[in-house]
């Protein structure tokens, strides 16, 4: 299925000041140079925060873990728990169509859809509230047919149970999750037929039910204040992370190497050569973040790079903090054909506007 940025973007995005600090502390979980690895968690709390993922958000994070704008756009279109268009204000039905469902009346599920909220897929309803599509597999099997509304799942649903949840919803109140015919979990429906002595005590719903109607809501997006924002894997000592939105920090002009970095100092220039500098995006791998802090470490131009030896390749890769890129994505390869006047595929896509 072909997946598509959506025709009408907003201008900018931003995390919100908890959403940000989440952010921050969900990249200290990886190594240095493999910020990159961060990319999933953060363009889902971006989707939690809109609703759906836009493209300045898609850049946003590509910004902050210094990778390609293609390289999030490739993340983004390739899995489906990302929705790259807007969807419904108050929630997002998504209906499992698969096997057992299937043959236990998810078609029945998605008439209710197309009938209470648009004929098709992905598309809003009139008052802006609802959008649905149909999924693969969930895995609530003996619980079919089912429904994952906002976080929860509502199970054993009828048609016209569905219906009655969506009015529920769209009238500001949220419907008890979980199993809709009289069952506690997938148990059989007649009732337990063994660890009956594991029946007394319990909740009044099951584990994930009971939860969502104790805070009272089911649809309600992640923001970052659910609860304490922790970072055990920085140590015993670790404080909780700050909620309080920082400033990128800017490399200064010339960065001054650790002492223990290895390489030699390639050539470089105070600033660009008469002309301007060139379009180091067209350099695979090179996104706007990298060609900046490649521009403040004083590279400008395509023979500088074409010109590096693999000492001074260490050196600028103790700087970008990401190590062994330029020598996987082939940087002085490219660059020597560009500075020669030729041209690359990737080159060509990048002056197409072809890249994001």
């Amino acid at each position: 299925m072909l997946r598509r940025l959506h025709h009408d973007q907003p201008d900018s995005f931003a995390f919100t000041p908890a959403n940000q600090a989440w952010a921050e502390a969900q990249i200290t979980k990886y190594p240095e140079g493999r910020q990159a690895s961060a990319i999933i968690p953060l363009l889902w709390r971006a989707q939690e925060q809109e609703g759906w993922l836009t493209r300045p958000a898609i850049e946003h994070v590509a910004d902050m873990l210094g990778m390609a704008y293609i390289r999030a756009l490739e993340v983004a279109t390739f899995y489906f728990m990302f929705q790259l268009q807007p969807v419904g204000s108050v929630a997002h039905v998504q209906i499992c169509g698969t096997t057992s469902c299937l043959i236990c009346g998810a078609e029945d599920l998605i008439g209710v859809c197309r009938e209470k909220i648009a004929d098709k897929p992905h598309a809003l309803s009139a008052d802006g509230k609802f959008s649905w599509e149909e999924v693969e597999c969930l895995g609530a099997c003996a619980n079919a047919p089912m429904a994952q509304i906002g976080k929860d799942y509502y199970e054993n649903l009828t048609a016209a149970r569905l219906g009655e949840i969506l009015d529920e919803l769209a009238a500001g109140r949220v419907p008890v999750p979980g199993p809709q015919n009289g069952r506690y979990a997938s148990e059989p429906l007649s009732g337990l037929t063994s660890l009956k002595e594991f029946d007394s005590g319990r909740t009044k719903y099951n584990a994930s039910a009971q939860l969502a109607t104790d805070i009272g809501d089911t649809v309600k997006r992640i923001d970052g204040t659910e609860v304490p924002l922790l970072t055990p894997w920085l140590g015993a000592g670790a404080k909780k992370a700050s909620a309080k939105k920082t400033a990128p920090k800017k490399a200064p002009a010339r960065a001054e190497a650790p002492a223990e970095a290895a390489g030699a100092e390639p050539s470089l220039l105070a600033a660009p050569r008469a002309g301007g500098a060139d379009d180091l995006k067209q350099l695979k791998g090179v996104g706007p973040k990298l060609e900046q802090t490649l521009n403040e470490l004083g590279v400008y131009h395509f023979d500088q790079i074409a010109a590096w030896t693999e000492a001074e390749i260490a050196w600028v890769d103790d700087r970008l903090k990401f190590r062994g890129r330029i020598q996987r994505d082939g940087w002085v390869e490219q660059a020597k054909t560009l500075a020669a006047g030729g041209t690359t595929e990737f080159a060509d896509k990048v002056k197409k506007g072809d890249v994001y």
